[in-house]
C-alpha cells in the first residue's frame, strides 16, 4: 500500500459518534442499520453480520487527523448475500479516493454478489460503483426521495481496481 492510499479500517466502538455525524452527509440514510450495526461492534467487534470500516484522514491528508478520527464509512450486511447499505466520505476529504479504498475493503471481505442501492441520479455514486465493477441489476418501482432506485451488482467476476482517480 502506498503512502497516498487511503487507510482503511474496521470499526471501533469509540468511532460511533464520527459515524453518526458521518451519517448526515447521506441523502438517503439508513439510521436504524447503523445503530445496530454499532450496537453489535459494541458487544462483539469481530461480528460477522455487519461490515463496518471507516476511512481516517492519516494517510493521505497533508495534515493528519490525531487518532486517525474517520472521514468516511461503508456498511454493510450479509446474509445469502452481501448489501452495501450506506458509504459516505466527508466533503472536505471527497475526491481522495477514500470511496474508492472503502468499495474495495468490502468487496475484498464479502463473498460475491454484492449489491448495492444508489439513486438513478446520483452520478458521482454511480461512476464509483461502475468504475469497480458493479452492474445495473434492476430499477426498482419505488423512488427514493427525489430519484428512481437503481440496484447495482458486482457479480465477483473481476476484483477492484486500485485507481485512485475516483
Amino acid at each position: 500500500m502506498s503512502s497516498n492510499t487511503p487507510a482503511v479500517r474496521p470499526a471501533r466502538p469509540s468511532d460511533a459518534p464520527t459515524l453518526r455525524r458521518l451519517q448526515s452527509f447521506l441523502s438517503e440514510p439508513a439510521p436504524t442499520v447503523l445503530s445496530a450495526a454499532l450496537c453489535e461492534l459494541a458487544v462483539s467487534p469481530e461480528t460477522r453480520s455487519f461490515q463496518l470500516y471507516v476511512s481516517g484522514a492519516d494517510r493521505v491528508a497533508v495534515d493528519s487527523v490525531p487518532g486517525g478520527q474517520p472521514v468516511g464509512y461503508a456498511l454493510s450486511v450479509s446474509g445469502g448475500t452481501t448489501h452495501l447499505v450506506e458509504l459516505v466520505v466527508a466533503p472536505d476529504f471527497r475526491r481522495q479516493g477514500r470511496a474508492r479504498a472503502l468499495c474495495s475493503a468490502v468487496l475484498a471481505s464479502a463473498t460475491p454478489p454484492v449489491t448495492v442501492h444508489v439513486a438513478a441520479d446520483n452520478t458521482a455514486a454511480r461512476a464509483l460503483y461502475e468504475s469497480v465493477g458493479f452492474v445495473e441489476h434492476e430499477r426498482a418501482a419505488d423512488r427514493f426521495e427525489t430519484s428512481e432506485r437503481l440496484t447495482l451488482r458486482y457479480p465477483g467476476e473481476h476484483s477492484p481496481v486500485d485507481n485512485e482517480s475516483t
